[in-house]
């Protein structure tokens, strides 16, 4: 007999929400991630988890290279929005924020970041909906103290929402 699925253990599993961004054939883009993690020590390598149907997605695939900030818990919705709602395809989000340019070529958002890291895909795994890059990290640093900012924090402080590309996306019922 199979048991009913509870979703809301995913919101229970602790994630940051982080700015993933990346770059190819001249075109720049980012987006609110809430999953990304260390997987080696040695080297020094990370995961992220990206929906295909993201502007962000096709921009790792193409370039090989992406960029991580970890955001601040004092982080604004109204900075957050596009960056989780709006489409990389219609919009420059990029400009509209305080960002510098990586080594990878990559933007890295320095507004409301406590720390980044810049990587260039290694390996890669297709999950259907959702591709898995893993990536070496080539550069990282720490820009100001602070406390980084939780997916259980945005929900509950900030009364954030899920957009439907989100691993932890729940239809209205």
């Amino acid at each position: 007999m199979a048991e009913e699925l509870n979703r809301r253990i995913f919101r229970d599993i602790s994630y940051g929400l982080y700015i993933l961004t990346s770059c190819a054939e001249g075109r720049s883009n980012g987006q609110i991630v809430n999953t990304v993690i260390q997987v080696t020590s040695e080297p020094a390598r990370v995961a992220v988890i990206v929906n295909k149907q993201n502007f962000t997605h096709g921009l790792i695939d193409k370039g090989g290279v992406f960029a991580v900030s970890v955001l601040e818990q004092s982080v604004t919705l109204p900075f957050l929005g596009p960056f989780g709602f709006r489409s990389g395809r219609d919009i420059d989000k990029i400009s509209k924020v305080q960002h510098q340019e990586g080594i990878t070529g990559c933007p890295i958002v320095t507004e409301h970041a406590l720390s980044f890291l810049e990587a260039r895909v290694v390996s890669h795994l297709d999950l259907g909906s959702h591709t898995i890059f893993v990536g070496e990290t080539v550069r990282s640093q720490v820009l100001r103290d602070g406390i980084p900012l939780t997916y259980r924090y945005y929900h509950e402080n900030l009364k954030g929402k899920s957009p439907s590309t989100a691993p932890t996306y729940q239809p209205s019922r």
